[in-house]
């Protein structure tokens, strides 16, 4: 047998007899080593972090106090399967306590997840055959559309533009591809762009979904984090529940991000669905990080006090990239500013490409970001650089004001 025996037999989904060869590197990849090379260039230099997207604080004592509490108990050792029933029960009152979301059934309507994106991953091996399509919002999180290839499918892309809200254009999408769309992807308050879902938008996806026979898969993870009036959840659309489900996570309403705790919950056929496919995956989550996450959902003025640092870190952020230039706008929500790139430098410097500009900024400013050349050329920024406390926030973005001021940015 050939010693490269394996390099034949890979599945044509992962790259086939490609796979580990190629030279595309994944975007995160790049941005990582980009960092490194930066830091090597300039040892001693401090590298501000605007392109995390993860909470830079741990979760809060209680939840941390719930967890130790509850491992020391005999009887949460064992598999969890599809979740303890008082996790469900709190997921539901949680519904209803922070977005108005009635009537949902603990044991028929709700299951939890290890974390969203393995509940983003499974949809597809519940729905999608050969030839059906999902579509998906870019920019955005791929995870769906993966899957969605490797069952066969195919997935459309629904740009989200700025002219239009970071919404998508359901009018445009041709009928034919209706005839074989199956799922929708939405996620509100939106990664990366910031953009809010309205509740007249969130009535337009109901009536289309009946219309097209689409289910509606509502990735809530930023939807506590909120900034204006109550948080939105697809749910409490009437009619909704009859089409769809929507996905929360607990990692950044509750700083719970490595914890790997969410839940979905709505529809009882699509939940079920849902649950059938995951019990061939995993065996559930250990039942006492399922009870950290029932403290968590008890406690939303936890998210409350996320929410308010989020704020007003995003609203000096906002100001410190408009005076030196940029059209920053403040999120309704999430904690991410989406903006667009300049296009040269007045030294002649020129961004072909969001990726270009991103690179710039980690090679010669030492500040970290995320391009997306999706739907023209923006970067995220995130207001989840790490700072001490207030004061060491300011400092920080009085830094990135200094170190950006000098360049001319031609947009």
């Amino acid at each position: 047998m050939s010693e490269d025996f394996l390099q034949s037999i890979f599945a044509e989904r992962i790259g086939g007899k490609r796979f580990g060869i190629g030279d595309k590197i994944y975007k995160f990849e790049k941005i990582k080593r980009a960092k490194a090379a930066a830091l090597k260039a300039n040892p001693g230099g401090e590298l501000i972090d605007l392109g995390v997207g993860e909470p830079d604080d741990m979760a809060f004592p209680g939840v941390v106090e719930t967890m130790q509490r509850e491992c020391s108990r005999w009887e949460n050792r064992g598999y969890a399967d599809n979740g303890i029933t008082e996790f469900k029960e709190a997921a539901a009152k949680y519904l209803e306590q922070v977005y108005g979301v009635k009537g949902i059934h603990p044991e028929k309507e709700v299951i939890h997840a290890i974390g969203s994106k393995p509940a983003l991953a499974m949809m597809p091996a519940a729905f999608i055959n050969p030839g059906d399509i999902t579509l998906i919002t870019v920019p955005g999180y791929p995870v769906m559309g993966t899957h969605t290839k490797w069952y066969g499918g195919e997935v459309v892309n629904l740009p989200l533009r700025e002219e239009n809200a970071f919404l998508p254009d359901l009018d445009a999408i041709d009928r034919a591809i209706l005839r074989h769309a199956k799922l929708l992807y939405l996620n509100y308050p939106n990664n990366p762009t910031g953009g809010a879902a309205t509740e007249e938008f969130f009535e337009k996806v109901v009536r289309f979904a009946r219309e097209h026979h689409i289910i509606v898969v509502h990735d809530a993870a930023y939807a506590a984090l909120n900034f204006e009036g109550k948080p939105l959840s697809f749910l409490s659309i009437p009619g909704a529940k009859e089409v769809g489900i929507e996905i929360h996570s607990l990692s950044k309403a509750f700083n719970m991000t490595g914890w790997r705790m969410a839940f979905v919950a709505g529809n009882e056929k699509i939940t079920t669905s849902y649950g059938f496919v995951k019990d061939n995956y995993d065996s559930g989550q250990f039942k006492a990080i399922q009870k950290a996450g029932i403290y968590a959902m008890e406690h939303p003025e936890i998210t409350a006090e996320i929410s308010k640092k989020y704020e007003r870190r995003l609203r000096a952020l906002v100001d410190t990239l408009n005076a030196i230039g940029f059209s920053a706008r403040m999120p309704k929500g999430s904690f991410y500013l989406y903006v667009k790139v300049p296009k040269r430098t007045k030294s002649g410097v020129v961004f072909d490409s969001a990726e270009s500009f991103s690179e710039f900024l980690i090679r010669e400013k030492l500040i970290s970001s995320v391009p997306w050349d999706d739907v023209g050329g923006y970067v995220r920024f995130s207001a989840t650089f790490v700072a001490k406390d207030a004061s060491d926030e300011r400092r920080i973005l009085s830094e990135v004001r200094r170190r950006l001021s000098d360049i001319g940015f031609e947009f």
